[in-house]
């Protein structure tokens, strides 16, 4: 059994995630979880959707709280950290206020490891390159941050820090196939790279107008 926290957002395995609590019945699930073992589900759930409503095997994330704030109203700021993915078996009777659900484990599926590697380091490449254009036009020179070694977490690292569509954050939560996942971040980066080397070029020559060669002519 598992506390559930419904939202309309997309939390990954090995990322990190800010929320702001303010229900009182998730100040409820904070507390709770705060005397316990510090996790419960964060569960996808468009605003469309009814959360009652939600089906058997959709897919959420756990969330182990790192840190939390408490503002003096009662609201608090935390920071969670994505562990394993879970599919929801059903919804639970509890005493609680917040949904409780029984979960089943959520795990890939085997595939080969040669492909794996080769998708996950030509991921790793275009998101370099995409990281130190965005940091030339922040004039910035901080070295671009690894993405894990692990292949399986690449694409959700990627898509926890580039713009990503909503769909496709789930899109790749549920899915089960590391390739596919990769794949995906791939074609998001392919579009992303282009345009952000461009805007990086233009701010470098943009700096280095009349800061060039002196082309004035010879004094008289």
């Amino acid at each position: 059994m598992l506390p559930l926290f419904p939202l309309p957002v997309v939390l990954f395995p090995g990322t990190a995630r800010p929320l702001h609590i303010f229900e009182p019945r998730y100040r409820r699930l904070l507390a709770d979880c705060l005397d316990g073992d510090r996790r419960f589900g964060l569960l996808f759930c468009a605003d469309t959707v009814n959360e009652r409503s939600m089906p058997p095997g959709q897919v959420g994330c756990i969330a182990r709280i790192e840190s939390a704030d408490t503002l003096p109203d009662g609201r608090s700021n935390i920071i969670v950290a994505g562990e394993a993915r879970f599919a929801l078996v059903r919804f639970v009777e509890s005493e609680a206020p917040y949904l409780v659900g029984a979960i089943r484990d959520y795990d890939d599926v085997p595939e080969s490891d040669a492909e794996l590697d080769t998708l996950a380091e030509s991921v790793r490449a275009a998101f370099e390159r995409l990281v130190s254009a965005a940091r030339t036009v922040a004039d910035q020179r901080a070295p671009v941050p690894p993405l894990p070694r692990d292949p399986a977490l690449v694409a959700f690292h990627v898509a926890s820090v580039i713009e990503t569509p909503l769909a496709t954050r789930y899109e790749l939560l549920h899915s089960r196939s590391v390739v596919a996942r990769l794949r995906i971040v791939s074609g998001l980066l392919a579009h992303a790279v282009p345009s952000a080397e461009q805007r990086a070029v233009r701010h470098q020559r943009a700096r280095s107008n009349g800061r060039g060669h002196d082309t004035a002519g010879p004094a008289t």
